[in-house]
């Protein structure tokens, strides 16, 4: 907790890493007493050199939040809560799981895991404890709500769902952006630092940045071009991109080429695909489809990127695959200023092989839900089923939930239904900082620190990252009182689901072996390691993942190598240099090379080749987020909800007009989910068929502790998400592209 100095008012100073988004910003937190004062970029931060969004500078109103939970709370008779001690906490949390387990296995426990997950040093490292120890059989994410497509197809191409390539923005020429906008999330499996800023230097540097999106978003505003799409129509769009570069002879893999298999087959797959088929569908121009594979195939550093609005649309899966299969036609995989590959100084627990799935094979469907038959993939269903495994009588009902973390309420399809049922568990147990709409009905509810009063390193996100790193931050606050990390919350629950006290668990021990265990996978000897370091927990982990890393020491068989004391020693963070070509290091398929047409994904062109003779009809929703929110979170700070209302329908002024919609008054958007009322916003950023309705919103429910929030409810989109509306072979929802019905309420 030591401050790096102090500043002209006489305020300690201490340096931080922002952890609520991918860009990781450095900030300088100034404190007075025990207050937050000031918080503002860290310019002589390696990393962001400064640079901060409104989000980070209110580290310090998240840490003061008088609605932010600092004592466990337990559920009464009438569902209001009340403050108890650790030791209570613990003791109810075994009084709840052990009859459920007892009676029906560790199969009727389950547990969802939040993004919040990726951005705290405890809970990302020891989530896999609770999941392992305990033997809980399946577990839901937001992964199939944003991202399941994009690790499905790195899992095929490359061998490892997390080996996904990143465009190298300081250095292309040319960026094709598709369903992103860093604009407002600072980047999505692209971990850089003022990404507006770089964009801005590409155009400065005479180069090209078009976005490809059914509205003009902030991104789109600030390209040399935007080119509005019918949603769900990406994966046409780009396999007409593939048609002209092989029938125009603009194939070229470059040097990754020698790495790649299947170019033939991905030619025979395309030809039928054209821009003239593609263009009614698409909404784009055959010839601007033709002129944008010749811009791709002609600029020497160019490179295709597409994000969440890729992967939450029913195609998903064929649309992210598409953009890894483009850059490499065109010669721009594992080149810079294309699609590369980060190297991260510490590898995260999260990337080690699973069970199975070893070498990229499609070994998917491996168990099916119990209620949907929904197939599992990379050890997920959609997250849309866990309602319906809560809900539905017989063998293997959900009846204990854990959330870690997360919002499920807002964050997934059908939440308002899940909403309604989680009063039905036997057991519910919360790991979270506020009562929100998913924790009121926790029958415990454990809050871990803020984020000043833990350490913290972003090993998940320096995966995505556009150079190499190494950042520490520790604490700015000592926690109050006897609070335990994050961590060792997670020890205590796992030890409770094997029929422990939670109270009585060994902590040190478990701790002591899920070390050696991961020392053993990179081939150190856990046990000599630990007589010589009287560090624990995730301290103890980062030091061994930065140690074994690629820059790391191996605990001295490597002289120049870096380690976790080194690194703390360096608090603006070391810079370890710009991505590098690396593509024989990052392929781990059975074959050693990059599989361009795994049949598990070319198989699902006959859905996408029906979808072009769908009659389209009526509006379609789309989603978007804001730079001031971050997903169903942070609605409690006042400064960023402050100002107009941004739980608004965007509508275009054809379409109000057609449907008799003012600017400014209510509608009710309805679809075959559910209906919301919610403001008009009239607007020619969004293409004629489609409107738009913001994520993460839909507070104001009793018993939650948001007073901000609660103030500005918004309405939660979700209730419109149809649950089985997926894209078929990843699970993802498919939350854009709905059809909705709009009229004045």
């Amino acid at each position: 907790m030591a401050a790096i100095g102090v500043d002209d008012r006489g305020r300690e100073v201490h340096l931080r890493t922002c952890p609520l988004c991918e860009a990781m910003c450095g900030l300088e937190v100034h404190v007075a007493g025990d207050r937050v004062e000031l918080i503002r970029g860290d310019r002589a931060d390696v990393w962001s050199k400064g640079y901060l969004c409104p989000k980070g500078t209110t580290l310090g109103h998240l840490h003061h939040d008088p609605d932010r939970l600092r004592a466990p709370v337990v559920r009464r008779s009438d569902g209001t809560f009340r403050e108890v001690t650790w030791a209570e906490a613990f003791d109810r949390c075994t009084e709840l799981l052990h009859p459920v387990i007892d009676a029906h296995g560790i199969e009727a426990v389950t547990a969802y895991v939040g993004n919040p997950l990726a951005h705290a040093i405890g809970l990302s490292r020891y989530i896999g404890v609770l999941i392992g120890m305990s033997g809980i059989p399946m577990i839901y994410s937001p992964g199939t709500v944003d991202q399941w497509p994009k690790n499905v197809s790195s899992h095929l191409l490359y061998g490892s769902m997390w080996t996904i390539p990143v465009p190298d923005l300081r250095r292309t020429d040319l960026l094709v952006v598709m369903g992103a906008n860093p604009h407002a999330s600072q980047g999505s499996l692209l971990a850089c630092p003022d990404v507006m800023g770089e964009l801005g230097s590409i155009l400065e540097r005479d180069g090209e940045v078009i976005v490809i999106d059914p509205r003009r978003t902030g991104t789109a505003e600030a390209a040399s071009e935007w080119l509005p799409i019918t949603p769900g129509t990406d994966a046409a769009l780009l396999l007409a991109v593939g048609q002209v570069l092989f029938d125009e002879g603009l194939v070229d893999p470059g040097p990754a080429g020698r790495l790649l298999d299947g170019i033939d087959e991905i030619e025979r797959l395309v030809a039928a695909w054209t821009p003239e088929r593609v263009e009614a569908v698409t909404g784009v121009a055959a010839e601007r489809v033709r002129r944008l594979a010749r811009q791709l195939a002609g600029t020497e550093r160019a490179v295709v990127y597409g994000r969440i609005g890729l992967c939450n649309q029913e195609f998903g899966t064929l649309a992210s695959w598409l953009v890894d299969v483009v850059n490499a036609l065109t010669g721009h995989l594992d080149t810079v200023g294309g699609a590369m590959f980060p190297k991260a100084a510490a590898w995260p627990v999260s990337s080690l092989p699973m069970p199975g799935l070893e070498g990229g094979v499609a070994n998917f469907g491996r168990w099916t839900s119990r209620v949907r038959g929904a197939p599992e993939v990379l050890g997920h269903v959609p997250a849309s089923c866990l309602v319906e495994e809560i809900v539905t009588p017989g063998d293997g009902r959900i009846r204990a939930l854990f959330t870690v973390a997360g919002n499920p309420v807002l964050a997934t399809p059908g939440g308002d239904r899940l909403d309604a049922a989680l009063d039905g568990l036997d057991c519910m147990i919360s790991v979270d900082n506020w009562i929100n709409e998913t924790t009121r009905h926790a029958d415990v509810i454990l809050p871990g620190h803020s984020p000043l009063e833990q350490a913290h390193h972003d090993d998940l996100i320096l995966m995505f990252a556009v150079g190499s790193v190494a950042k520490y931050s520790p604490p700015v606050f000592p926690p109050e009182g006897d609070r335990p990390g994050e961590w060792e919350i997670l020890v205590r629950l796992a030890g409770a689901c094997t029929g422990q006290s939670a109270n009585e668990v060994d902590v040190a021990a478990v701790d002591d072996g899920f070390f050696d265990v991961l020392a053993s996978v990179q081939g150190i000897d856990g046990p000599t390691v630990r007589r010589n370091d009287d560090r624990r927990g995730p301290e103890r982990l980062l030091d061994l993942t930065l140690r074994t890393g690629p820059f790391g020491d191996r605990y001295g068989e490597v002289p120049d190598g870096i380690n976790l004391d080194q690194v703390q020693a360096a608090p603006h963070g070391i810079d370890l240099g710009p991505m590098v070509p690396r593509l024989d290091e990052v392929v781990q398929t059975v074959s050693g090379r990059v599989d361009l047409a795994p049949p598990y994904i070319t198989d699902d062109l006959a859905r996408l080749a029906e979808r072009m003779h769908r009659p389209r009809e009526g509006l379609v929703l789309i989603g978007r987020r804001h730079l001031r929110s971050n997903n169903s979170w942070m609605h409690n700070v006042p400064v960023l909800v402050k100002g107009k209302d941004r739980c608004t329908l965007l509508v275009h002024p054809d379409d109000a007009e057609a449907h008799g919609l003012a600017d400014g008054r209510p509608a009710t958007v309805a679809s075959e989910a559910g209906a919301v009322v919610v403001p008009i916003e009239v607007t020619d950023a969004i293409a004629r068929g489609v409107v738009s309705l913001p994520h993460g919103w839909g507070h104001g429910q009793p018993g939650t502790k948001l007073s901000v929030a609660n103030e500005h409810a918004g309405v939660n989109v979700n209730v419109l998400a149809p649950g089985a509306f997926v894209d078929e072979l990843s699970g993802n929802a498919a939350v854009n592209g709905i059809p909705v019905t709009v009229t004045s309420a």
